[in-house]
């Protein structure tokens, strides 16, 4: 089973490889496609996966699965018996949802899909969620938090950054990568 990530933002920003960089340790380097890459973000990315400079729409796959939040399927442990190839939309998320995934890749691929229930999440997110349901967990098995507030400065005034996405919940708190948070910590423009 292989995991794509087209990559849909003009340029590779630190957050989209903090969250590709997580994406390969969950899913191993050797499961993992980036699409759509210049050549500079492909020597970046090779550490982390396979990488392609053409569309995974060029790549004619056959036995894929786009992953969409617009799909009314939801994604389950059977349809890794089903598909051979898991695509996702590498785009930082908006608040609110423009529905990048669909005008880009939904409307262009000739692929099923499925959703991962009613709300946004990270890339690194979306792939995790998949990998455990196929690897035979239930959606409704994993337990989520939705719009979870991140502190970044503690003391007298305390400063948090409330994401607006769904994230899994590990230990009672949201299983966000370490090195976006302290990424968030110290960008001056949020």
């Amino acid at each position: 089973m292989k995991f794509i990530i087209e990559h849909l933002e003009n340029k590779l920003y630190k957050w989209c490889l903090i969250e590709y960089k997580q994406i390969s340790k969950y899913v191993g380097k050797s499961n993992l496609i980036f699409t759509k890459l210049n050549s500079m973000d492909m020597k970046i990315l090779k550490k982390y996966g396979e990488v392609r400079k053409e569309s995974v729409i060029s790549l004619k796959l056959n036995k894929a699965c786009l992953l969409d939040p617009k799909s009314d399927k939801l994604l389950s442990p059977s349809d890794s018996k089903v598909f051979d190839y898991f695509i996702f939309g590498g785009i930082l998320g908006d608040f609110p949802e423009q529905g990048r995934t669909e005008k880009y890749l939904t409307s262009k691929l000739n692929v099923e899909t499925r959703n991962l229930g009613d709300m946004q999440m990270s890339t690194d997110t979306a792939v995790l969620v998949s990998k455990l349901i196929l690897d035979g967990i239930n959606f409704d098995d994993i337990k989520f938090i939705d719009k979870p507030s991140i502190v970044i400065k503690k003391g007298e005034y305390k400063e948090e950054i409330n994401l607006p996405y769904r994230y899994i919940l590990k230990n009672n708190k949201p299983l966000i990568n370490k090195d976006l948070i302290d990424y968030l910590k110290k960008k001056k423009d949020l």
